[in-house]
């Protein structure tokens, strides 16, 4: 296969899913599929006709290189929305290809309407307002220096969206600071409105927000993690789960991530097993060489913590985990042969290694773990 490990990603596991994203989503809210981070490790050319197959028209992301990786690989024309960064060159890219855009400063705007008066095309923009995140955002000041301009140069952008985006909806800690935000983005809603500057689209509800907060849905809804089968947190699925009177979660994980055995040998007690001293047999063992280590994504926290599945059992990963290998307690697992299948994330038999678990086992959240995946481990497409 000319890789240590694959992953794979479940068609049928995202067509659930976003059959529950829409059924709970707002009637005629548009549904913005977040990929950026690489569609949070699952591949964004694997991911996005995926997608689209689905009936997602809307994508957004973090930057330029990404906006181009979906360009390249849609085929209905839908919609793209950069939002983070764009330097000058990719803002008249942008442009040139209709890819919408966030603007969250007024050098920015500027920018854009300078290119789009030499390209002769309309900027297609969202202005992305300060609410309470204390992160990217137009401060009240900046929107005042901003309205005049944009009602004078009206025909050089489409005022596509106005949106913030909640400080952590995920977390019920966060409640008074949401409802904050929420309260100040409706107070610069009327400031619009009141000054005759009116968009297309409000949006300001990510997939934590649209789950716990249904007023944020509005016009369109941005949502990441949910569509690759994870609740933001565990607090935000349980009550979810509590409020529908569920006991299952209706989400399903599209990924799973393979390799299989590179060798395997017996230790002797008394032997310490791989680089230094972190791991002693204390009996004669059998251990498995797995061909991936941090390099491919496998951190070295999982050091004599992490569990793989081979041959339908789960076994202990033993001493340190290499750059390109880590080896695997096999003692009391019969017949495990080099090309033999181990599951690293996802399901063989009837056993199971979670995102969730692995995360916790590797001090990661589930975001983070995802996203950390090399992009050049295959994805492959399984029904």
């Amino acid at each position: 296969m000319f890789h240590t490990s694959t992953i794979e990603i479940s068609k049928s596991a995202l067509q659930q899913n976003i059959k529950f994203i829409k059924d709970f989503v707002k009637e005629g809210t548009t549904i913005s599929s977040v990929v950026k981070g690489n569609a949070y490790g699952h591949g964004i050319e694997q991911y996005v006709p995926l997608a689209e197959a689905c009936g997602i028209n809307h994508f957004s992301v973090f930057s330029a290189d990404e906006a181009v990786r979906v360009f390249n690989t849609v085929t209905n024309g839908p919609t793209i929305m950069v939002m983070g960064q764009l330097s000058p060159e990719e803002i008249e890219w942008a442009i040139e290809k209709e890819i919408e855009f966030y603007v969250f400063d007024l050098h920015r705007f500027k920018t854009a309407i300078k290119v789009a008066k030499k390209l002769g095309k309309r900027a297609i923009i969202h202005l992305e307002v300060e609410t309470g995140m204390n992160r990217t955002g137009l401060e009240a000041n900046e929107i005042k220096k901003l309205l005049p301009i944009l009602k004078k140069e009206g025909e050089h952008i489409r005022f596509r969206g106005l949106c913030t985006h909640f400080a952590g909806a995920e977390s019920i800690a966060n409640y008074y600071r949401i409802k904050k935000q929420k309260s100040v983005f409706e107070k610069i809603k009327d400031y619009f409105l009141k000054h005759d500057c009116i968009p297309e689209q409000y949006h300001t509800a990510c997939s934590a927000a649209a789950l716990r907060y249904p007023s944020t849905h509005m016009d369109m809804v941005r949502i990441g993690i949910l569509q690759y089968g994870f609740f933001p947190s565990t607090e935000t699925g349980v009550e979810f789960l509590t409020r529908k009177r569920e006991n299952d979660s209706p989400l399903k994980r599209l990924i799973s991530w393979k390799t299989l055995v590179m060798d395997t040998k017996n230790v002797k007690a008394g032997q310490f097993i791989g680089y230094g001293t972190s791991y002693l047999a204390n009996q004669d063992m059998k251990i498995a060489i797995i061909p991936v280590g941090y390099s491919h994504g496998y951190t070295r926290n999982l050091s004599n913590q992490g569990r793989v599945l081979i041959n339908g059992k789960r076994l202990a990963v033993v001493g340190m985990v290499n750059m390109n290998m880590m080896a695997v307690d096999i003692t009391y697992t019969e017949n495990v042969k080099q090309g033999d299948e181990v599951v690293i994330i996802g399901k063989q038999g009837d056993m199971e290694i979670s995102v969730s678990s692995f995360g916790t086992a590797s001090d990661q959240v589930n975001y983070e773990l995802l996203t950390r995946l090399p992009h050049n481990i295959p994805r492959f497409i399984v029904e």
